[in-house]
Order: C-alpha cells, then sequence, then structure tokens
C-alpha cells in the first residue's frame, strides 16, 4: 500500500509550509477580552486571504483554489504542524459558503461571498433553540410574510457563537406552521444589525462568552434574504449540517496540536511536579493516542470522536488543573485546562451521537423512523 501523496500534493505542501513559515503570527496564551481575540483572528484570516488560503476548496469562480480533496488535506496537516491559529469566520467560509454556492441564487453569491472570503462581515449560524438543539426541526422560530414581500420573523436562537461580532447570520424558521416538523422550515439569510435582533452573551465554564443567546422580535427581512425556496429550507440546512460533520478542519487541527502539548508536558513535568512519562500506564495511554491521531489522520478523521486526550491531558496537569483562571497569572497549562472545558460542548457541536446514529440508520441503511 501506497500511503505517500502525489508530487502535485507535495509540491502544494511545499508552497504552503514557505507561506506559513513567512507569515503565521506568534498566537499569544491569553488575550485580553474576547474583541481582542476575535481582532487578531480577523487580521490572521485577512492576510491568508490575501495569500490565496481561505477556501481553497471553493470552486475558483467564486474566489477559492478548486483545491483538490488531498490539498485540503494538506493543508489541515501543516497548519496543525505549524502551530498557526485558526479563521475567525469559519462558520462564513465552512458552512455558508459552501450552503450558499449549492442553493443561493447569483445575486446572494455576489453579494455575500466576497466579504466572507477576508472575514470583512463575520457569519454566525442562528439554528439552535432552547427547545429544538438536537432536534432542528422542532424550531419554533416563526416567519411570516407580509404584503410586500418581506418577512417579520420572531423567536430566540440560543448557542450562536461569535453573534456579538457577527453582520448575518443563516437562520432557520418555520414558515408553514401547519406542515410536518421538516416541512414547514425556511432557510434565510439574518441582518444581525437589523432592529429586533438582541445579542445576550452566554458566560461559560472557561470563562469566555463566545457563545450568545439572540432574541428576533419583529425582525423584518427583505424578500432576497431566503435562500431557495419556501418551506424548503431543511434540505438546505443538511447541506449546511454536512459540511459542520464533516468538512471542518478543526478537529484534527487542534488534536494534532493537543497532542504536541500532551507528550510535551508528560516529558517535562508540570510547574514542580515529576515527569510523569516514565509512569508505565501513562506511557500506554500517550502511545495509545498517538496511535489514535495517526488512524484518524490516515482514515480522513473517522475515529476522532473516540479520541479521550483531554482526560489523559487532565490527569498530567494534576489535581489543580481546573483551578485555572485567565490573566496573566494563570497557572501552566492554563489554555489547555479550558480546551478540556471547551470540548465538553463540543461533543454535541452538529448534534448529539444520538442525532448522528439515528441520521446513518435512517438515511444510509434505510431503517424506519424512531418514533
Amino acid at each position: 500500500m501506497d500511503l505517500s501523496f502525489p508530487p502535485a500534493s507535495e509540491a502544494f505542501r511545499a508552497e504552503l509550509r514557505a507561506w506559513i513559515a513567512a507569515n503565521a503570527p506568534s498566537v499569544p496564551d491569553e488575550f485580553a477580552s474576547l474583541a481582542d481575540e476575535v481582532g487578531f483572528l480577523r487580521a490572521w484570516q485577512r492576510r491568508l486571504h490575501a495569500g490565496g488560503w481561505v477556501g481553497i476548496h471553493w470552486p475558483r469562480e467564486y474566489g477559492g483554489r478548486g483545491a483538490s480533496v488531498l490539498e485540503h488535506y494538506v493543508f489541515q496537516e501543516e497548519i496543525a504542524a505549524a502551530r498557526a491559529p485558526e479563521i475567525i469566520n469559519r462558520i462564513g467560509v465552512n458552512l455558508v459558503g459552501p450552503t450558499l454556492i449549492a442553493h443561493g441564487t447569483e445575486a446572494q453569491k455576489r453579494r455575500y461571498l466576497p466579504e466572507l472570503m477576508p472575514a470583512e462581515e463575520i457569519w454566525c449560524q442562528l439554528f439552535s433553540e432552547p427547545g429544538a438543539g438536537s432536534d432542528l426541526t422542532a424550531v419554533r422560530t416563526r416567519a411570516e410574510r407580509r404584503g410586500d414581500g418581506c418577512w417579520v420573523v420572531n423567536g430566540q436562537k440560543v448557542w450562536t457563537s461569535y453573534a456579538q461580532f457577527a453582520r448575518w447570520g443563516i437562520l432557520l424558521a418555520r414558515t408553514d406552521p401547519s406542515a410536518p416538523k421538516a416541512k414547514g422550515i425556511s432557510y434565510f439569510i439574518c441582518d444581525m444589525h437589523a432592529p429586533g435582533v438582541t445579542i445576550r452573551p452566554l458566560r461559560q465554564m472557561t470563562g469566555s462568552d463566545e457563545f450568545n443567546e439572540v432574541f428576533l422580535e419583529d425582525v423584518v427581512l427583505p424578500a432576497d434574504a431566503l435562500v431557495g425556496r419556501e418551506n424548503e429550507g431543511w434540505a438546505i440546512a443538511n447541506t449546511t449540517l454536512t459540511h459542520e460533520r464533516g468538512t471542518s478542519p478543526r478537529q484534527l487541527v487542534i488534536h494534532r496540536m493537543l497532542l504536541n502539548d500532551l507528550l510535551r508536558l508528560a516529558r517535562e513535568g508540570v510547574d514542580d511536579a515529576a515527569p510523569r512519562a516514565a509512569d508505565p500506564v501513562v506511557r500506554q495511554r500517550l502511545a495509545q493516542h498517538w496511535i489514535d491521531v495517526e488512524i484518524t489522520r490516515l482514515n480522513n478523521w473517522r475515529t476522532l470522536t473516540r479520541i479521550l486526550m483531554h482526560d489523559t491531558l487532565m490527569d498530567v496537569l494534576g489535581p489543580n488543573a481546573l483551578c485555572w483562571q485567565p490573566g496573566p497569572h494563570a497557572v501552566a497549562g492554563g489554555r489547555l485546562s479550558r480546551s478540556w472545558l471547551y470540548y465538553r460542548a463540543a461533543s454535541i457541536f452538529a448534534g448529539t451521537s444520538e442525532i448522528q446514529r439515528n441520521i446513518l440508520a435512517e438515511r444510509v441503511l434505510g431503517l424506519p423512523r424512531s418514533r
């Protein structure tokens, strides 16, 4: 079996590696505020875009490089190896762009895609609701058409990442309350600066507040805010969710970086504690995590959700790991402790494991719907 990349992919890798070496910024361990972090990542995305490294998997006619699957994968590997930061407009590039390319009008593509790539306009995702998290077909936010063709939206969304910095949001709303759950939903582009949009940050146990709840009270959206056809938004939403579940680089990048941190901490020790790399139990766990990450890489991340690396990380950091507080006096491993806390929430991104199993059972195996 030949696991090497073809010459064209290796040439792509060499070009990218040289660009990252010349352009990647030094990332602070802590930012003074979330706004400072967003500003830092926004500047980084602009630099990536200027170099032609944002949305590389997009078609060339919409600003991408038309990169192959192999090139897209190489890109993730090199970003992880260089410990380069993520882009801030991940929802825009990874979810909104591919969805609009597939379902949007040409006018929508011309208006939104160019500003999305360099993070001139940040996007958020207005899907989840207090009573409709994993089951998005249960959304209760309403969009009613007025006589002039505009839509009036009322409802509440939750767990909306970076809503306070977003210019636009992709919105699921019920347009036919009499239709069965998935049949009466439409897909909209929501102006986050429109009158009636109220954003309230949610402080998490990590100390961060990038998640938000969003209240929509008589928000007026123009007729051309509708993506696709009325009441057919669920099919479009599945395009978005497919990209969220399958093409986002985030999981692989973070886990490869985390593995490197974990190995370093085990060898060097934490604060005054002795190194743990000589502990035979820890060594076995470290070896297993290395194997898991490599298998994930070779199998296109198929086993990523099974990795329990964060738990070993917390064991290596010791009993003070969760005493971390942001700021100049943060204990060693503060960034990693925050990562462990954050991934409690990440385990249900794009739907819980139960929802994913239902999708596989019904759409892949053809089994009857659960009742």
